[in-house]
């Protein structure tokens, strides 16, 4: 497995061995914890963008559906005359 090193301010260290002390683990392990929840949040964040990104395309070209549909569609559950799914 790679390993690489940072540089941290006195303070930031303090709060590293503290927090590692109160989890009863070690400063690598709280590293490594951090660098994951990190990565991952990003990882969903340019996700996110690119949903984003797909749904404005796709608005931009006309692929929605009408507002009153849905209400009319959603009014409708667990009616016995309940509507499919609004298409585009």
């Amino acid at each position: 497995m790679p390993m690489t090193s940072v540089r941290m301010s006195d303070q930031l260290m303090d709060k590293l061995e503290s927090i590692a002390e109160k989890l009863d683990r070690s400063k690598s392990w709280v590293i490594k914890d951090a660098v994951n929840q990190y990565v991952e949040q990003i990882d969903r964040k340019e996700k996110m963008l690119a949903e984003t990104r797909q749904a404005l395309s796709e608005i931009e070209s006309g692929k929605v559906v009408d507002g009153d549909e849905v209400m009319d569609w959603i009014e409708s559950w667990g009616s016995d005359n309940e509507k499919s799914v609004p298409q585009v």
